[in-house]
């Protein structure tokens, strides 16, 4: 049947919205009768410890996964042979510009706002050689399409825009658009659930698909945990983590409550929540976190307000 993943980066602890979005990933693919897949992205900002620190935290709340987890760093050389199939075909062109140029330069008539607007895509022998004594080239994508369609299970049919992206940095580490889709194909995964940040992405990622002939994932982007501010949650935002909210005394399973209590889904345990899970039910709107509520709603009377 295929195979859903949870891809976190090892930058540091977990937070309330990746916890939140990994019981998501989990109840979409175990109700599908999919494998759920565990793959580490930590091709950028790797913090010492993160990752086995986020493996435990997601045992801890009873989400298991299926088969071998997968290390991006593990995997550079498959990523290179991707670019290579798509060079072969004249898909890929060398790239001199600094975010500062791609900023000053603007785009192009028909693109998106802040797309790539093409600039080194028609140079010359000559003017890539000159370009490469000053600056090291990444490569992108020579995109045929300013946009491409994907369906949503929360959003329904999506149109973004598609421009020329990196697929390898200039520091020679594949992009995140490239990392995402060869390791997803690779692993068999047709269903992917993450954050509603990333739908922009999605486009993207499924014309790169078609371009190296692999299935296109069924999407589904669930929405955000923020703070009151209605910004992502950070350290600032007071205890969001695991770590700082069990150090108050909680336990992992009544994380796993206020998870699920957001969601709209029996919150008795990560099975009862499987059982009456519809993705149609789902909360559309962004869940706003106040650390502070959270934790003194479910600690024991007799510590609270201490």
């Amino acid at each position: 049947m295929g195979a859903g993943r949870f891809a976190p980066s090892p930058s540091g602890p977990l937070h309330l919205g990746n916890l939140r979005t990994a019981i998501l990933a989990w109840l979409f693919a175990r109700s599908t009768d999919r494998d759920f897949l565990l793959r580490i992205e930590d091709l950028d900002r790797v913090r010492s410890g993160a990752e086995t620190t986020q493996i435990n935290e997601l045992a801890s709340l009873g989400l298991d996964f299926d088969g071998e987890m997968l290390r991006q760093s593990d995997r550079l050389p498959v990523y290179l042979e991707a670019v290579e199939r798509l060079k072969d075909r004249g898909l890929v062109y060398e790239c001199f510009c600094s975010r500062k140029d791609i900023a000053e330069a603007g785009s192009a008539p028909h693109a998106a706002p802040g797309a790539y607007p093409g600039t080194c895509r028609e140079l010359s022998p000559s003017e890539r050689e000159a370009k490469a004594k000053n600056r090291p080239a990444a490569l992108r994508l020579r995109s045929q399409v300013n946009e491409f369609s994907v369906h949503d299970e929360l959003f329904g049919d999506y149109t973004g825009a598609v421009d020329d992206f990196v697929l390898i940095r200039n520091d020679g580490a594949p992009a995140y658009n490239l990392a995402v889709v060869v390791d997803d194909a690779f692993s068999g995964i047709d269903q992917v659930v993450r954050g509603d940040d990333l739908l922009s992405s999605a486009p993207r990622q499924a014309y790169l698909a078609t371009l190296l002939d692999y299935e296109v994932p069924v999407y589904a982007h669930v929405p955000l945990a923020l703070n009151s501010k209605g910004q992502r949650l950070a350290k600032r935002d007071g205890a969001v983590t695991l770590e700082e909210i069990t150090e108050q005394g909680l336990l992992p399973a009544n994380v796993v409550t206020i998870l699920l209590e957001s969601l709209g889904l029996p919150s008795t345990s990560l099975q009862a929540a499987l059982q009456a899970f519809d993705p149609a039910a789902l909360p559309r709107e962004p869940w706003i976190v106040d650390p502070e509520n959270i934790v003194q709603q479910l600690m024991p009377p007799a510590s609270r307000n201490r």
